[in-house]
């Protein structure tokens, strides 16, 4: 049984966007076409109350068929993993279930199986989220009030990155702030299969502006077929800025 690649768009924000077409929407074209959107919110560690605007975390994820979380920074880095992790086995729950559904009738589903089924249907899900290829585009809010979490980001990126290296898998991550300085999104690390080059790049990102979620994460549905659109057209279907470190 092969899953083919697993894609996510991993979004990591402090709050609601305020510029651009509504993100949930963006976030559920982008499930349709086989991405999925996780979703983390982060407070500040001497937050009592959760933001208003952090609804929109879990309807991000609701509608790209992926995980959220709010957490303070100080937990950012387990959740991050958790939430990366959670989402591939969602993703490969579904895959197995349309697999059955198959051979058995579109009437089965894995929660219908008795207990010893089951059980042989999640150890071969598991076996799936070693193997399977992960690709993950980290879009990173770098609105003004991110500025004093992006070393929590950073650490927490690096972190996933490490524990997914056991993988037997492919990993290839890029990562993309948002606002860029002059675009909706900006390259902050290309294709990699690690993120050992973060450290260099983090220290550099400057926060400030809008929240163009929506715009943002319709960009960074792109990033995945990059290199065909590339071959299909001179232009990039969207104008996105590239830091050049």
């Amino acid at each position: 049984m092969n899953a083919g690649t697993l894609k996510q768009i991993l979004l990591l924000t402090d709050g609601c966007s305020n510029k651009g077409e509504d993100p949930a929407i963006v976030a559920s074209l982008a499930n349709q076409q086989g991405i999925t959107v996780n979703v983390i919110g982060i407070l500040d560690d001497d937050q009592t109350e959760q933001p208003e605007g952090l609804q929109e975390v879990e309807d991000i994820a609701v509608s790209g068929g992926g995980v959220s979380q709010i957490v303070y920074s100080e937990r950012l880095s387990q959740t991050v993993q958790m939430v990366t992790r959670q989402a591939m086995t969602q993703t490969l729950q579904g895959f197995v279930n349309k697999e059955l559904r198959s051979i058995l009738g579109k009437d089965q589903s894995m929660e219908e199986l008795d207990p010893e089924k089951r059980g042989e249907i999640m150890e071969v899900v598991e076996d799936l989220g070693e193997t399977s290829d992960l690709e993950v585009v980290v879009l990173v809010d770098s609105s003004a009030s991110m500025r004093d979490k992006l070393e929590t980001v950073k650490e927490a990126l690096f972190d996933l990155s490490m524990s997914l290296n056991a993988r037997v898998g492919k990993n290839r991550f890029c990562i993309y702030r948002f606002p860029g300085r002059r675009s909706d999104i900006e390259l902050v690390l290309d294709w990699s299969p690690r993120l050992d080059g973060i450290s260099r790049v983090f220290p550099k990102l400057t926060s400030g502006g809008i929240t163009p979620t929506g715009p943002a994460l319709r960009a960074a549905m792109y990033q995945f077929s990059k290199k065909q659109l590339r071959r299909n057209s001179d232009e990039e279907p969207f104008d996105i800025e590239e830091t050049g470190y």
